[in-house]
């Protein structure tokens, strides 16, 4: 595939969602040159599912990938061990290898919903990391100094405040910054959380360039390339106001049911709609700037503002046809006070049962705790009436219709 070496079209790239790029002189000379690009993008396996903030990464590499570009994804199954603890307050949860290996199991599936997957390059950086020896971590150790690392603004508010710092966090940007080295990155793209990670990429680019690289079977050589050149995005909020994660629970899952995910998006605060047309939806950013004006000037309806960022984000996920549906549906459940035309049917072979062990067993809840919580908060009905007893005891009959909060439904067999 030749290279677009369009100029609007580089600007764009290097614009839309962008917080910084290092270097942009440098980069814009290697986008415009015609040369295969090797942009570089990682992601741990913290959870089973990917979320609508790291999709704006993904999106960005489908950018790239469409322009002719080689994409080189690091699925992190030995960094996920550690934790990036780039933008957390506190010392994170160790992950065990079985639990990496069951949240990474879906990710090529979902990845694939935004980049093509046959035309990009896939490592585990437990490939190369999981082989380092002890002297080749202290050579790694040895390019930065416990200053540089500690100076963290995440480590430094940590360090002010008398909370932990694992020496074992100290080492992620290094395994990150050789996860560059690895795979021969041109480019690498994170959220501006990762500025500190991205640059050790080209620091240890630039060690190697005039040391000997790690002995892989049994020869040694120097790095060859010139040092990645960053691009950083922005963040996205989650739910709750705070950056979106997959630790905090905030997140909107690319995927998520259509209704879950559309109920979600008509839900989040009215303040909220910008960013996420801006960083979640693919429309014109003159469409932005329009939505933007009619907002501000009263003219339009947050709602039904949101109404179209809902329509367009389910969209992308699961193409208009099933937009289209998922919207009338939330009208006819929320507006018209309807039940959906399709509801999930369970069956249960007791004549009772406790209503907490109904909603698990329905899947509308996870756990007894969270539906007695919910019974409690008046979020649960039964053929529409709303319960407030947790220790209720449900016989069961054919077309009992369960609710859980506002947009989940099961019906008895």
């Amino acid at each position: 595939m030749q290279i677009n070496t369009n100029s609007e079209k580089i600007k764009d790239i290097l614009t839309r969602r962008v917080e910084a790029v290092v270097e942009r002189d440098s980069l814009e000379k290697r986008l415009a040159s015609g040369k295969k690009l090797r942009i570089k993008h990682g992601i741990d396996p913290t959870g089973p599912k990917i979320h609508l903030g790291r999709a704006v990464q993904f999106w960005k590499l489908r950018e790239f990938q469409k322009v002719g570009h080689q994409i080189v994804l690091i699925i992190g199954d030995f960094t996920a061990q550690i934790g990036d603890a780039s933008d957390k307050t506190s010392m994170r949860k160790p992950l065990s290898e079985k639990e990496i290996k069951e949240n990474m199991r879906g990710y090529k599936t979902q990845i694939g919903k935004i980049l093509d997957i046959k035309k990009t390059e896939i490592h585990y950086n437990s490939e190369w990391l999981g082989k380092l020896a002890i002297k080749d971590l202290m050579r790694l150790s040895g390019i930065f100094t416990a200053q540089q690392l500690i100076q963290r603004r995440n480590f430094k508010e940590r360090w002010e405040h008398g909370n932990p710092i694992g020496l074992i966090e100290l080492n992620y940007p290094l395994f990150q910054g050789y996860d560059s080295v690895a795979i021969e990155a041109d480019v690498e793209i994170g959220g501006t959380d990762q500025t500190f990670n991205l640059l050790a990429g080209r620091r240890i680019q630039e060690y190697f360039k005039t040391n000997p690289l790690f002995c892989f079977g049994g020869k040694q050589k120097f790095y060859a390339k010139e040092v990645q050149d960053i691009i950083t995005l922005k963040m996205l909020n989650g739910l709750d106001g705070r950056k979106m994660s997959t630790s905090w629970g905030n997140i909107i899952a690319i995927v998520d049911e259509p209704a879950d995910m559309y109920g979600k998006i008509m839900s989040m605060r009215d303040e909220m709609i910008l960013e996420y047309f801006d960083l979640c939806a693919n429309v014109p950013l003159k469409d932005v700037e329009e939505i933007r004006d009619s907002l501000k000037s009263g003219m339009a309806n947050p709602r039904d503002i949101k109404a179209r960022l809902a329509k367009e984000i389910v969209g992308l996920y699961y193409g208009n046809s099933k937009a289209e549906k998922t919207e009338k549906e939330f009208e006819n459940v929320f507006r018209d006070k309807e039940l959906p035309s399709e509801i999930k049917e369970i069956e249960i072979k007791e004549i009772e049962i406790s209503i907490l062990d109904l909603l698990v067993r329905a899947g509308l809840i996870e756990s007894k705790a969270e539906a007695k919580r919910l019974v409690l908060q008046k979020g649960v009905k039964i053929n529409g009436e709303v319960q407030n007893d947790w220790q209720k005891i449900i016989k069961i009959k054919s077309g009992i219709i369960i609710q859980s909060g506002k947009r989940n439904f099961a019906k008895i067999k």
